[in-house]
């Protein structure tokens, strides 16, 4: 195996962009396994048992080296059918044959990057390569990155050790809502990775320690409702920043041109009382397994109460599983007869409008059992994945039998069947009920698929509502970045994971499984129970949200009044 050091990296660097010329001659004859633990010191990602080729080209300091996957094999550069071709800050790699069977077969098929050393010493470049079958994904190999604490998507630094570790947008496992990395050396460098998309594609960002430094694979993958022989990838960039919100203000910059995002202050979608909304109560309707924690009519009396301790105009009435047996019910969004049916609902809605409340109940934008006994039109919109198998909602436990659950799969809203029904069950409860806006549950989940882009079908479903009901904004949860180009406020799942560039565009209140004064419930959300925390920071940045379950008002009002109190006087620091 080669070993290669940060400073031998750095030198080669030098030394090949000194020569010039064409030719294949300053390929580094690396392998997979070159410069990284074998086996690895911390958790370990899913490897090639061998040496892997990954011939690398230096380029302003660094490493540059690359793969192909289609949807059959993965497939490696050919180092003697390859030439470098230097021309003052620009190179440009040519492939005119690549190797498959893990090295040991030359391939049909072909590669070229494009690099580029930009004004403010950054490297930015775009893959293209064709193949003998479709190109599924194509790798770029960085070396010469140091060691150091990571920041995704715009989040705090964390010292990972010698784990190796995968992030991937948009994915909500992966916690990454826009495609930015950054890395602190132990030197106090920061070294920004990012995919400059135009388009919302998968994104991967795989760091992999070595002793000197990181080896990072950067993943473009292609869209697979459109399969292809030839591909070309975003544009990827990483370099050295002054700091690191040098590094956030610059990608940012990028997304809000990208995707028209507008400034939190001049956006048309946020109507006046979105904007003044400093409290969010939680309103927990009926559980998985009809369990009701609030019916109507209790809440009628929780938001009779709650006038009395603050200004009702300035809280949001978030009403997650209004409609009944929390998700099970999805997607019929009608009133529950438990919990008082449509009369007893309008009835809730009327006088939270008449005490000066703004109220928002919750639909899964994602999310349909196919389990319910009536007809489904939709059925032909389950996502399935790139490779072509179902993509399912089963990650959830809930009858507590300890096992997931598989009668929902996840939807996309790219198929016109899912969108068109989600868009009419909406509007009939908007004109109804006259709710204040809407709340789409796992808007924040993009999954590449056969059958189209879901971020379009969100967009589409949310101008569409648009034109019917202006002034009904769409609030999201867990917003990956070009979301927030046409729904401007969001659910924050794991605060303070609210990547700080966000702010600038839209706001973000509490999950709804924050726990509930008291034991701590966390209502219809599947996480159960976990500790109660009263405070509210005078820096945080998401809105407060309280929790109410069956028990909060009826036991626990006093712990309800003091937090009410403690979000009074947040909104005085926060306007």
């Amino acid at each position: 195996m080669v070993s290669l050091t940060r400073r031998e990296t750095l030198a080669a660097g030098a030394a090949a962009a000194a020569t010039g010329g064409a030719s294949g001659d300053g390929l580094q004859p690396l392998t997979s396994r070159s410069g990284v633990y074998t086996p690895a010191r911390g958790k370990a990602a899913l490897q090639f048992g061998f040496d892997f080729p990954e011939p690398s080209a230096p380029f302003a300091s660094l490493l540059f080296g690359f793969r192909v996957n289609t949807f059959e094999n993965a497939y490696a550069l050919d180092a003697a059918r390859t030439r470098l071709e230097w021309s003052g800050d620009s190179l440009r790699i040519v492939c005119e044959g690549l190797l498959g069977d893990g090295g040991q077969t030359p391939a049909p098929g072909r590669l070229t990057a494009e690099l580029h050393r930009d004004a403010d010493g950054a490297v930015q470049w775009k893959v293209r390569a064709s193949a003998a079958f479709a190109v599924k994904s194509i790798t770029t190999v960085v070396r010469g990155l140091p060691r150091g604490q990571l920041s995704i998507a715009a989040g705090e630094f964390i010292d990972h050790g010698d784990d190796e570790l995968i992030f991937e947008y948009p994915q909500l496992k992966g916690a990454m809502s826009t495609p930015l990395a950054a890395l602190q050396g132990d030197d106090g460098s920061v070294w920004a990775l990012s995919a400059r998309q135009i388009a919302v594609r998968p994104a991967r960002f795989f760091f992999q320690p070595g002793p000197e430094g990181y080896r990072v694979e950067l993943i473009h993958e292609h869209e697979g409702w459109n399969r292809s022989t030839d591909i070309e990838t975003a544009l990827w960039r990483v370099g050295k920043e002054p700091s690191f919100d040098i590094a956030a203000a610059k990608h940012f910059a990028h997304v809000e041109k990208s995707y028209a995002i507008p400034h939190w202050e001049t956006r048309p979608d946020a109507p006046d009382w979105m904007r003044r909304t400093g409290l969010v109560l939680a309103l927990h309707g009926a559980h998985w397994t009809g369990y009701i924690f609030n019916d109507y009519a209790r809440q009628r009396e929780i938001l009779r109460w709650t006038a009395t301790q603050v200004d009702p105009a300035r809280v949001m009435v978030f009403l997650p599983a209004w409609d009944g047996r929390y998700y099970w019910n999805y997607p019929r969004y009608l009133p529950d007869p438990r919990m008082g049916g449509a009369d007893g609902f309008r009835r809730l809605m009327d006088e939270g409008h008449r005490l000066g409340f703004h109220l928002v109940p919750m639909f899964g934008s994602n999310s349909a059992n196919l389990a319910l006994p009536e007809p489904a039109p939709y059925r032909d919109a389950g996502v399935r994945h790139i490779d072509g198998d179902a993509f399912d909602l089963n990650w959830v436990d809930w009858d507590n039998d300890r096992r997931g659950e598989g009668w929902s799969p996840v939807m996309n809203l790219a198929v016109d069947s899912w969108r068109s029904w989600l868009t009419e069950r909406i509007a009939s409860v908007l004109s109804e009920f006259g709710a204040d806006g809407y709340f789409l549950d796992i808007a924040g989940l993009w999954e590449n698929n056969l059958h189209g882009d879901m971020f379009e079908g969100h967009r589409r479903l949310v101008a569409n509502l648009a034109l019917r009901h202006p002034g009904k904004p769409p609030i999201g949860e867990m917003l990956y970045d070009a979301q927030m180009a046409c729904t401007p406020m969001s659910q924050v799942m794991r605060y303070p994971a609210w990547p700080a560039g966000y702010d600038a565009y839209v706001r973000g209140y509490q999950h709804l499984s924050r726990p509930a004064p008291g034991r701590g419930s966390t209502g219809v959300h599947e996480a159960g129970f976990s500790l109660y925390d009263q405070e509210i920071k005078a820096d945080q940045r998401a809105i407060p949200t309280l929790t109410v379950v069956d028990d909060t008002f009826s036991t626990h009002r006093q712990a309800m009044a003091d937090y009410i109190a403690g979000a009074r006087r947040w909104m005085d620091t926060h306007g």
